[in-house]
């Protein structure tokens, strides 16, 4: 979009905050970038010039202006919208790929030599994957200089930094202030010590949000000892690269209240990414909404709760065995099924808060499963180890920066793989925009409710008219019934978005 001036100019000029995260105005004359709803005076046009990340703009030699903060506006949602190289490398850099693996680790991820990846991402974000990366440890180095009470070299190395120096020389040049100043600016009163490896922080989004489904879906559907949902806040514990980690959401006005609780503070950057990526909150609901009110027979489903999101997961290997164990059977014992994995597979952990127990067991964990072991059919359990031998061995990879497509065919040549558990998984897990479930009884049922194809091939021809966001009018589609996931639960009433 940093290419069409004039629409970049009309968004500055009326302040439009659907495009923060799309694009970022460089200001010549005064060496500083902003995100498009900055609040100060608009600059005059000669002086405006635009790019596509912060990053780039960094590289450029501007630096972050102090009124509108550019580096915490969400994400683009075009990375969480396509499947090419460009946005599965863009989501792998998001989750730290850069920093623990380097260029090297991120190309041989994607399948490209590291020269490729930098020449696809110059040309289309203006900046390579170790700008990028710097561009993320900036950003979170501010969050956690802002926002703890931790030394600053402890802030360093948290933030992704291999040394002091390199994080004060950064913090420099991206904020024009040290990180002293920095915490001094930010702080309305002195910072209280927080709980060894707790951070408190605000995980912004693009207006509207709609928290019924996404944290009614999470809440009940909850594995006991793994998630929960306690005073407004949904809980679940996060397996990460050098520990765990316990994760709390709040849905709350303008933001997702969200309190970490880490073994490692180097996990800090991929579990702010899951959290994001769990909730959707790089969506742009403006745009999926005003496409799927053009279908007047879903516009009222629309203009009754706008803003709806796609409940994820934060790790695909761990939906897809809860896509399997929940095949034709009742939310509820589907929920007692993985419980009993987590029980007897699942890593103990300690919650500080109490509550939640467990890791849930990765494929290496669950490698180790009695086949006859599971109370399931037998052509289930069969799935189920198929699926787990294929996660544990490496040829199905289920990770964010996976190619949507040949994820869905390798889950296919699968047994017991239908499409309700293929879309399922390209929907939650991959994080697909445009995955549908016409084999879903709520789909099936809403379809008849209100008028639509009946036969899952009718509707999926149907369908072609919401694409590509077909992920959120499923989303629509289930209000129509009365389910549980629909709703958050009684005790979040204090805890709505405005």
């Amino acid at each position: 979009m940093h290419t069409d001036t004039e629409r970049c100019v009309r968004a500055v000029q009326s302040k439009d905050a659907r495009f923060d995260g799309w694009f970022f105005t460089a200001v010549l004359t005064t060496g500083i970038y902003c995100r498009p709803s900055c609040p100060v005076v608009p600059p005059k046009v000669r002086n405006m010039t635009f790019y596509p990340s912060a990053a780039a703009c960094q590289q450029a030699g501007f630096r972050a202006c102090k009124r509108c903060r550019p580096d915490t506006s969400p994400g683009s949602p075009e990375w969480n919208a396509r499947a090419d190289s460009v946005a599965r490398a863009m989501r792998l850099i998001r989750d730290g790929v850069v920093d623990r693996e380097g260029v090297p680790g991120l190309a041989s991820r994607l399948g490209y030599s590291a020269r490729q990846i930098e020449r696809q991402l110059l040309a289309e974000l203006g900046a390579g994957p170790l700008a990028l990366a710097r561009a993320q440890r900036a950003q979170t180095a501010r969050l956690l200089i802002e926002t703890t009470a931790l030394p600053m070299a402890q802030v360093a190395f948290a933030a992704g930094f291999a040394s002091v120096r390199t994080f004060n020389e950064t913090v420099r040049e991206v904020f024009a202030l040290a990180p002293g100043d920095l915490r001094t600016r930010a702080a309305r009163g002195p910072l209280a010590p927080a709980a060894p490896g707790v951070i408190a922080l605000r995980l912004p989004y693009r207006a509207p949000l709609n928290p019924s489904n996404l944290f009614g879906h999470l809440a009940a559907t909850a594995v006991p000892g793994v998630e929960e949902w306690r005073d407004g806040a949904y809980r679940r514990t996060l397996a990460l690269p050098y520990g765990h980690g316990v994760v709390a959401l709040t849905p709350g006005p303008g933001h997702i209240a969200c309190r970490l609780s880490l073994t490692d503070l180097r996990d800090l950057t991929l579990a702010i990414s899951r959290c994001r990526w769990l909730l959707d909150l790089d969506a742009d609901p403006v745009a999926v909404d005003a496409h799927l009110r053009t279908d007047p027979l879903l516009a009222p489903l629309v203009d009754a709760g706008p803003g709806r999101r796609v409940p994820r997961t934060v790790d695909g290997a761990e939906f897809a065995v809860r896509a399997v164990l929940g095949q034709q059977i009742s939310t509820a014992a589907a929920r007692t099924h993985a419980a009993r994995l987590v029980t007897a597979h699942g890593t103990p952990v300690e919650d500080p808060e109490g509550g939640l127990t467990h890791l849930f067991p990765g494929p290496r964990a669950l490698a180790e499963l009695d086949p006859d072991a599971p109370a399931l059919p037998r052509t289930r359990r069969t799935t189920l180890t198929t699926l787990i031998a294929a996660l544990a061995d490496g040829t199905l990879n289920l990770g964010t920066d996976t190619d949507w497509e040949r994820s869905r065919a390798e889950l296919s040549a699968l047994p017991g793989f239908g499409p309700w558990t293929v879309e399922a998984i390209a929907m939650r897990a991959l994080g697909d925009p445009d995955a549908f479930l016409p084999t879903d009884l709520g789909v099936r049922r809403a379809a008849e409710r209100l008028g639509l194809p009946a036969t899952p091939a009718a509707l999926t021809a149907r369908s072609a008219d919401w694409r590509p966001w077909r992920a959120y009018a499923v989303q629509y589609l289930w209000t129509v019934d009365d389910h549980p996931v629909n709703h958050l639960p009684a005790d979040s009433i204090n805890h709505l978005p405005a």
